[in-house]
């Protein structure tokens, strides 16, 4: 008889977190050390609530099920956002976890997600080797924002770097039909890191300029160079278009979209309008036609342009997960290191879960131009290879045909 594990999923969805999903699937399937396997919905709030179910029955006889789940944009298991309190004010999460763990013999516990989630991963291995437990909690990383530390990149980030640079050339050959000056803003996810909002502008080709003009929050976002930035574009070009981030802040550390004080769980802001409020600025201080556009959350669950090498890579990593487990690691997180760009090659290694959580990776200064205003091709290098590829979707009906839980699971 070998080992239980139990799976997971936090944080936002991606088009590529249930390919890592069924990449742990997989490996887990065929490992000698593992018998059953458990996925506890919605994160760790399942496993606090006891909501397990066994996705032995659902998938391991059937291969066209794991290659769907593969596929399938959002998150199979559902989410949560729960932050588990410091162990020394409040020990009762942990103790009920433990006993879950116990109640379904966890030898190793797999949890999906970005940043808030290795926080847990930290906690959890923390406390279970504080206890003397023998239950390896491992991290797998995911997040469309790209700003986990110790990893070259994150599973996520290429699909939605990928929709939002051919978003990018469709609203320049959407803009470019009028003879008057436009201004189209574009807000891009992106609380502190720009890297999405830096996938702008992978849209720039032999012919397309757009956008010509990138605001990260990486820099002070400044309203009269802003003004300047605009007015100058126009005299350039008859149509500007602008990338920003929704996370830009001004010489006050004041986000530009900040509306009220509201926060989230985790205390991150909750933002809105960033586009909106540069378009009223645009308006009422140069006067030409302008609209904002905010891709919201389509840029996070477009699986129909997904980057074939971030879904495979997002399963590679899943089954690294596994195998990390098995082979006895804990309180680490798997990563992707990068060893050559041209040809793009990565390696598939851990890192020491103190080392990723709680840290954020920023945009290098270098890859930011002087002007704050657009990007250097060093990142352009960086981002190119991690949108290649496209993958083979099944349709139904003329729309793309994906796996379903609550279809799944009630048919088994």
């Amino acid at each position: 008889m070998g080992k239980n594990c139990l799976v997971a999923q936090s944080g936002g969805p991606t088009t590529a977190i249930n390919a890592s999903l069924a990449g742990i699937i997989n490996a887990a399937v065929q490992s000698t050390g593992i018998d059953k396997i458990y996925g506890a919905l919605n994160g760790i709030q399942g496993v606090l609530n006891d909501a397990l179910i066994p996705l032995n029955e659902l998938f391991e006889m059937d291969q066209e099920k794991l290659l769907k789940l593969k596929f399938t944009p959002s998150m199979f298991l559902g989410s949560c956002r729960y932050k588990l309190a410091e162990l020394e004010s409040d020990s009762s999460d942990y103790d009920r976890i433990c006993e879950i763990f116990k109640k379904y013999d966890i030898s190793y516990f797999f949890y999906i997600g970005g940043n808030d989630s290795m926080d847990t991963v930290m906690k959890l291995s923390s406390y279970t080797k504080e206890k003397g437990m023998d239950v390896k909690v491992i991290g797998c990383p995911k997040t469309v924002d790209n700003d986990l530390k110790c990893t070259d990149h994150t599973p996520g980030y290429g699909s939605a770097a990928k929709y939002i640079a051919a978003s990018m050339l469709e609203i320049a050959h959407d803009t470019s039909i009028y003879d008057m000056q436009t201004v189209v803003i574009v807000e891009i996810m992106g609380r502190n890191a720009g890297w999405l909002t830096a996938a702008a502008a992978l849209a720039r080709n032999e012919y397309n300029q757009a956008p010509h003009l990138i605001y990260l929050p990486e820099r002070i976002f400044e309203t009269e160079k802003f003004v300047s930035d605009v007015k100058k574009k126009l005299k350039e070009h008859k149509h500007v278009i602008i990338a920003v981030s929704e996370g830009i802040k001004d010489e006050d550390d004041e986000y530009i979209s900040a509306q009220g004080t509201k926060t989230d769980k985790f205390g991150h802001a909750i933002l809105s309008g960033t586009g909106k409020a540069l378009e009223d600025i645009v308006k009422l201080r140069i006067g030409c036609k302008v609209r904002s556009i905010e891709l919201n959350v389509l840029q996070r669950s477009a699986a129909h342009i997904s980057s074939a090498t971030d879904v495979e890579e997002a399963f590679l990593l899943g089954e690294k997960t596994v195998e990390l487990g098995v082979t006895g690691s804990t309180g680490v997180m798997t990563v992707c290191r990068r060893t050559c760009d041209d040809p793009y090659q990565v390696v598939f290694e851990s890192a020491c879960i103190e080392d990723v959580a709680n840290f954020e990776k920023k945009i290098p200064e270098s890859w930011i131009t002087e002007e704050g205003n657009d990007v250097t091709d060093s990142i352009l290098c960086y981002m190119r290879p991690l949108i290649l590829g496209e993958i083979a979707l099944n349709y139904k009906n003329g729309i793309p045909d994906y796996q379903s839980f609550e279809h799944l699971y009630k048919r088994g």
